[in-house]
Parts: C-alpha cells; structure tokens; sequence
C-alpha cells in the first residue's frame, strides 16, 4: 500500500478589516526570511484547531481578538522534493475587540487594498498574490508550484 501522508508546515494569516473604514491591519515584519508588510499570522500548535491558532496568532500579534474569522482559502508550496508542503491557512475577519499592541513581530498600522497594491509597501515575495483568495470569491487556493527560485503561481 502506498504510503499516504505527508509532511506539512501548518501556518495561518489574517486579514482583519475594519468595516467602518475599509481599511486592513498589517504588519512591518522584522524577519529576514521574510521581511515587508504583511497579514498577522503565524504557526499552528500542536493540540490547536486552525481557527484557534488564527485567533491566538492574531492577539498575540495585535492585542486584537477577531471574532468569527472566516476561511476564505489556502496558500500552498513545496518544502523540499521529498513532498513536504507547506500551508498557509487564509482567515479574514470584520469584527474585533481589544486595544492594538504591537508585538516583537512588527509595527502595525491600518492601510487600504489600493495602497497594498500600488506598491506602497515593501512587500515579501508572493504576498500580493494572494490578495485574489482574500477577496474573490472564485478563487480559494494560491498554490506556488516549481521551486522558489522560478515560482508558477497557479490561482484556483
């Protein structure tokens, strides 16, 4: 029988809007591996559900608690060539509570989609790309195939 599993890297990021001001909440990472402004996120716990990792990553992230995050799609590359993979859970939330404290993570700030796409930012690689999954509803994946070096970005 031929062996079913495969070995992931479980991940999740956020886009918390406000709806009062059409704006989105990110963060100036402080990471060398990968740098710029981005999405609160980040890994899920061994024993945690996704959801619970999306709504503890983004208040230990922002001092925020989102509240009914909804999945709207999934992120994917490989890892190596022994078929790891790595997935990054896409939340998006309109409703919160809290005070906004920033983390060792990053700076946060509030910006819009139009600033996010003019370029505005520095962004890390392939982070724009995946603004389709959070906002259109035909789109639920970004899969990232090939090798970072020469990434195909595949929308599905």
């Amino acid at each position: 029988m031929t062996n079913r599993t495969t070995p992931i890297e479980l991940t999740n990021m956020i886009m918390i809007e406000n709806p009062a001001t059409n704006e989105l909440l990110v963060q100036e990472r402080r990471d060398a591996k990968w740098s710029g402004v981005v999405f609160p996120g980040g890994h899920v716990q061994n024993g945690e559900t996704i959801t619970e990792s999306v709504i503890r990553e983004a208040f230990e992230e922002t001092g925020l608690t989102v509240h009914q995050p909804q999945l709207v799609g999934l992120k994917e590359w490989p890892l190596d060539d022994n078929g790891a993979r790595y997935l990054v859970f896409l939340y998006r939330a309109t409703e919160f509570t809290g005070t906004l404290t920033e983390s060792h993570e990053g700076a946060l700030f509030w910006t819009t989609r139009a600033s996010l796409r003019a370029g505005t930012y520095q962004t890390p690689p392939t982070f724009l790309e995946m603004l389709p999954v959070f906002d259109q509803s035909e789109f639920n994946e970004l899969a990232l195939l090939g090798s970072k070096e020469a990434w195909t970005t595949v929308w599905q």
